[in-house]
């Protein structure tokens, strides 16, 4: 803090014009949201005003840190072949803008479950941390947290908040949004709601909105029929599968509410297929809000989840632990769009 201003400005310069400390200044130009917008605003103007530029090597050689960090995706069934759900494609998008802002670098990295990707990233300096998206079975990818966990891996996931036990994770409020998307159904007639997907310990973001959606339910006075529940992994031919499934129980039905929106599109095109009248007979809600949500016949209402969001505070979330804190986990709302699949056209 008394340092004078020397020929070359350095991040000391900066503090000492600024009034505060070095750290501060290095966390205010990583774009770092511990510092103020106001302190760092301040400090930006006066590295601009120094013609201050950040010397990266000679920074990451005093941290030991490689300012960069991993994405790591995990393959999942598609129709298209791709492995990659739709909706983390859109959350890349954001994850890459987060750390853009913080001028940090991005591996982006395709993963089976099964491979040993943490070894490639981590233990060898090429990441300082982390962020997993996509998983699958949850009972299995619960196994390799915990190794990560074990050898001190930093990292961040997105997934279910409620099943995490130490490790940062970032998610929607899943039970609230089921609630939301019942309630919607409720409110357009609807008590007879399937639900399509599993909703078990094995996929607990599923489970979280099928128990939501019976809050909603019992809320209203209507008693939840547990066998209106078809297993559906996220893909268009699970939804048609479960569909099929709920069709030839004979159980009667007025609405289903699917646990993703690839899902509900698999279960609109199965109920077309057996002549069955979307909204009219059944109204369909799905979970994601992906860009083919919105191009079905008829759009889809579905509940959209804060990507944007999302991005940011897992990246937050990353470079907290990165710096030896312990960020709390977070639940992101959903909010629910409303479309054609549940409201009828002109009604």
């Amino acid at each position: 803090m008394g340092r004078k201003a020397s020929g070359r400005p350095t991040s000391f310069d900066i503090a000492y014009a600024a009034g505060v400390s070095q750290p501060t200044v290095s966390r205010a130009l990583r774009g770092d949201r511990s510092v103020s917008e106001q302190t760092r605003l301040r400090i930006e103007q006066i590295a601009r005003d120094l013609n201050y530029t950040v010397d990266r090597n000679a920074s990451s050689l005093r941290s030991q840190r490689t300012d960069t960090i991993a994405l790591l995706l995990f393959e999942d069934e598609t129709s298209d072949g791709s492995m990659i759900n739709p909706f983390f494609l859109a959350m890349l998008s954001a994850i890459t803008r987060a750390c853009a802002d913080r001028r940090l670098d991005l591996l982006i990295s395709f993963q089976r479950m099964e491979d040993d990707w943490h070894v490639r990233y981590q233990d060898s300096r090429r990441a300082d941390g982390l962020i997993l998206l996509g998983y699958g079975d949850y009972t299995v990818y619960r196994q390799r947290l915990e190794q990560l966990e074990q050898q001190g891996t930093v990292f961040a996931r997105w997934g279910s908040v409620s099943s995490d036990r130490g490790c940062s994770t970032i998610g929607t409020d899943n039970h609230h949004a089921g609630r939301l998307a019942g309630e919607h159904l409720i409110g357009c007639g609807r008590t007879r709601i399937a639900f399509l997907g599993h909703a078990d310990e094995h996929y607990p973001e599923f489970a979280s909105r099928c128990a939501g959606l019976h809050e909603a339910l019992r809320n209203a006075g209507h008693q939840p029929d547990e066998a209106l529940q078809f297993d559906a992994i996220t893909t268009e031919e699970a939804g048609q599968h479960a569909a099929e499934a709920l069709i030839a129980s004979g159980r009667p039905f007025d609405a289903i509410f699917a646990a993703s929106d690839l899902i509900a599109i698999g279960a609109l095109r199965t109920l077309t297929r057996h002549g069955i009248a979307v909204p009219q007979e059944v109204a369909v809600v799905g979970f994601d809000d992906i860009p083919a949500a919105s191009l079905t016949t008829p759009p889809l209402t579905t509940i959209m989840q804060d990507v944007k969001g999302a991005g940011e505070a897992l990246v937050e979330a990353l470079l907290a632990r990165i710096e030896g804190g312990e960020p709390p986990r977070r639940r992101l709302p959903g909010r629910l769009v409303v479309r054609g699949s549940t409201v009828i056209a002109g009604g």
